[in-house]
């Protein structure tokens, strides 16, 4: 079985973040990154089905040459080969796609796995993007996943509850939280894969489709207000929420 993984680089969810001075971009000073969480997911389903069924699991990036230290950290959990697709940021959602998709009809996997979403930008776009591109079946969003021959059962989490589907390979899924435990690299392998090549892309420049015009930080002032638990004051505070907080 051939297996494309796709995996980015992001800041870790534990790193205070700051605006950098063109008030466009994060300002990467100190800045831990590592894989995206939830590619995590899908690396580690990638894997189990080599285990499997055997096969390769190539993991693909794009993104600057700083990636690569992320990309070392999914060849110690066992990817067989690497591709970088180098370029320097910015860039956007349909640019990771379609250069994705590029390398995809070259390779021709039989299933291509992303985390959910990347949890720097939240956009969910890539996986619909590169489904599109290469005419291939999509599931989302997944938590559960089973493959006999040719036929793909996929459990994906909904509003509410779960939701079953069937197709058949080959097809893009996008992974949840729940659909394994990711592994820890051995420190063996964590030494032989800072040795092993990385292979490097030149990407297909497309034309911008979004544009980033500026970041702020939250603000996480609080209103301090207190109120009781009557009837009365419950539709007050739903009232707050509505008109001052603008959640509801």
């Amino acid at each position: 079985m051939k297996i494309l993984v796709g995996i980015s680089r992001v800041p870790d969810t534990a790193t205070k973040i700051f605006i950098g001075a063109d008030g466009k971009t994060i300002d990467e000073k100190g800045v831990k990154f590592i894989i995206n969480p939830y590619d995590e997911f899908a690396l580690e389903e990638g894997l189990r089905l080599r285990e499997k069924f055997g096969g390769t699991v190539v993991t693909i990036t794009v993104g600057p040459d700083a990636s690569k230290e992320v990309i070392r950290s999914g060849l110690a959990m066992g990817a067989d080969r690497a591709v970088l697709i180098k370029r320097e940021l910015p860039f956007d959602s349909y640019f990771v796609a379609k250069n994705i998709a590029n390398y995809a009809n070259q390779f021709q996997p039989d299933i291509i796995l992303f985390g959910r979403q990347s949890v720097d930008y939240d956009s969910l776009m890539v996986p619909a993007m590169v489904s599109e591109l290469l005419n291939l079946p999509l599931v989302t969003i997944v938590s559960k996943l089973s493959i006999d021959g040719n036929r793909v059962v996929a459990e994906r989490d909904v509003v509410g509850g779960k939701e079953v589907v069937e197709t058949t390979l080959p097809c893009v899924i996008s992974a949840q939280k729940g659909l394994n435990e990711p592994r820890y690299p051995k420190l063996p392998d964590i030494l032989k894969a800072k040795s092993k090549p990385i292979e490097e892309i030149e990407p297909e420049e497309t034309t911008p489709t979004i544009e980033i015009l500026s970041m702020e930080i939250p603000l996480r002032s609080r209103k301090n207000k207190i109120v009781g638990d009557s009837e009365e004051e419950i539709a007050e505070i739903v009232k707050l929420l509505h008109e001052e907080a603008k959640i509801l």
